[in-house]
């Protein structure tokens, strides 16, 4: 426990002068983090092949990991100290104003913290101990001291040096164990074990910094202009603070830089991979669904399996994000038997294993580029999915970048909303509805950052009940940010007509495979009701209300040719479907074939 003389001569500045030291570090790592992949990592995969390379960048990674953990753990230490030292200047000021009150009034602070006082005349000479613990309230005059008003205000100055010491006691004992387990062993391998650490680490400091660095200061539930302003506001030491402290709330937020979204969303992911991993280290490695148990013996599901199941699917899912985020550069071939270089730095701009997961990827930074393309998958979109239509996003950005390599362009893959699991829920509209917010914030998010409605072209790509959930976006009030909608296997968009979509008629492209039967399935459910329809593919029609589809004529839309087949053949590499697409995203639409 501190004396009151050790807490009057601390010397705060020596906390925040080593948390700046700490800061340092931590920034400087995290700087390295990004050198590493860009720099390094991304030039050997973009220019050479074979087992030599493999090694090298296998021990970039690693490196790489180990400035991620260093930028997350000093940042921790620099987040504990200057919450430290925010806390302790509080009872420090108590402390002082309670000795410059006994110095006017001629008392004596003793070393234990009693106060010595004059008795008033008539006892002249005499003099008086004051200790804390006063039987009533410390208000001099008010009873206190027994009618003695010396006695009186000399418990009140010792009952503040106390509660200060106090205070100050309680402080450093929280901050104490904090410090201790940021604590890492010895040497150069960052193991599951302490990227997991890391994660309770960081709730601990979180519990004991909650007052001076709180999570109710970071906004939810307000537009990207609102996060904007907040982050705009914040000074790069607050910053730091935010994103150590909360990476997963910071990395959510529409309407701030996709780098810092993408840092701090890093930081969640690495944490909750090694957490997966080590809860999956202690069941079977797939285990059976069914086993055998009772007497007589009857099958019953599993445990282990039931446990297993979601933590797999889970580690999946963030393996198929950690894969796109590796490949950066990663050399490739070019379907003619040589190479070229690789996809573009990947962000990641979304993540969190709630609900059916999250997973926002862009390829390319959309903050800056010329054209960015938004994609909503359909039925089935999870976290546990992503593969795919990560997948599909980098195939879009190679197509492109063919179609217009003078300009740079950002696929984003979006699994922001909770999709229907299954065919049977996807006639459910609540699903797009439900989800259409959270779309349309993303979007006023990226235009928010980029600067205004006119600095980047954008593009949303809808497939499947992804469309439904462009289409319910569309219909929110105000305007939804982005020029051009692709859709693709639409089976409906909630509306009867490309004009009622907030792009106009003009600006919605629509692609149908022949085969697809999606578009005839969910059209009942999903479509828009329409009157007054007198062709139907050129033949002459009038049969009352129809239902109106995107693929149908009465739509409105372009209907772009396809030469793909089923339901998700859509980005088929070379493809006239992948083709068509791209030259809408980077708005060459003289070379869309209709």
């Amino acid at each position: 426990m501190p004396t009151w003389q050790q807490l009057r001569d601390l010397k705060i500045t020596e906390y925040e002068d080593a948390a700046d030291g700490w800061s340092n570090v931590s920034n400087r790592s995290d700087a390295s983090r990004v050198r590493v992949d860009q720099e390094m990592s991304i030039p050997v995969r973009s220019t050479q092949k074979g087992e030599t390379p493999d090694a090298a960048v296998g021990r970039l990674n690693r490196l790489r990991d180990n400035y991620q953990y260093l930028h997350s753990e000093c940042g921790l230490i620099r987040s504990t100290l200057n919450a430290l030292a925010t806390e302790l200047a509080a009872p420090q000021r108590k402390l002082k104003q309670a000795l410059e009150d006994a110095e006017a009034l001629g008392f004596t602070v003793d070393s234990d913290g009693s106060v010595t006082y004059p008795d008033p005349v008539p006892l002249v000479g005499g003099t008086g101990k004051a200790t804390p613990g006063a039987e009533v309230p410390f208000l001099p005059g008010k009873g206190e001291g027994q009618g003695n008003e010396n006695k009186a205000k000399a418990e009140d100055i010792a009952e503040r040096v106390s509660a200060a010491v106090s205070d100050a006691t309680e402080i450093d004992s929280r901050y104490a164990g904090v410090l201790r387990r940021l604590k890492a062993p010895e040497g150069l391998a960052v193991t599951k074990e302490m990227l997991a650490d890391s994660g309770q680490d960081m709730r601990a400091v979180q519990k004991a910094a909650g007052d001076v660095f709180a999570k109710g200061d970071i906004p939810h539930g307000k537009s990207p202009a609102d996060n904007k302003a907040w982050w705009d506001h914040l000074t790069q030491e607050q910053r730091d603070e935010y994103m150590t402290l909360y990476p997963a709330q910071v990395g959510a937020l529409d309407g701030i830089p996709s780098v810092v979204r993408d840092t701090s969303n890093r930081r969640v992911l690495a944490q909750t991979m090694a957490r997966t991993q080590l809860e999956l280290d202690q069941l079977p490695e797939n285990p059976p669904q069914f086993i055998m148990k009772g007497d007589p013996p009857s099958s019953v599901v599993n445990p282990a399996w039931q446990k297993w199941v979601p933590l797999h699917d889970r580690m999946t899912g963030m393996q198929a994000i950690q894969s796109r985020l590796d490949k950066s550069g990663l050399h490739e071939k070019d379907g003619q038997g040589g190479t070229q270089a690789g996809l573009p730095q990947a962000y990641l701009l979304g993540f969190s294993t709630e609900g059916d997961g999250r997973a926002i990827v862009a390829t390319g930074n959309p903050d800056t580029a010329d054209n960015t393309a938004v994609y909503v998958p359909g039925t089935g979109a999870s976290l546990a999915n992503a593969h795919g239509d990560i997948g599909r996003m980098s195939d879009l950005w190679r197509a492109a970048n063919t179609a217009s390599p003078g300009q740079t362009t950002s696929t984003i893959t979006w699994i922001g909303y909770d999709a229907p699991d299954q065919i049977p829920n996807a006639a459910a509209r609540h699903y797009a509805y439900d989800g259409a917010p959270a779309l349309n914030s993303f979007l006023d998010g990226l235009q928010t950052v980029q600067g205004g409605p006119d600095s980047s072209h954008t593009t949303i790509v809808g497939h499947s009940y992804g469309t439904t959930t462009v289409g319910a976006a569309a219909k929110m009030p105000g305007h939804i940010a982005a020029d051009d909608m692709v859709v693709a296997g639409s089976p409906g968009m909630l509306v009867s007509d490309a004009s009622q979509l907030d792009v106009g008629s003009d600006h919605v492209w629509s692609e149908a495979a022949r085969n697809d039967p999606v578009p005839l399935l969910g059209q009942e459910a999903l479509g828009g009701r329409k009157l007054g329809v007198s062709t139907w593919h050129g033949i002459p029609y009038n049969a009352g209300e129809i239902i109106s589809i995107p693929s149908d004529e009465s739509f409105g839309a372009h209907r772009m040719d396809v030469d793909t087949s089923g339901h998700s053949g859509y980005w088929d590499t070379g493809s006239v479907s992948l083709n068509n697409q791209a030259a809408v995203v980077v708005g060459k639409y003289g070379n869309v074939k209709e």
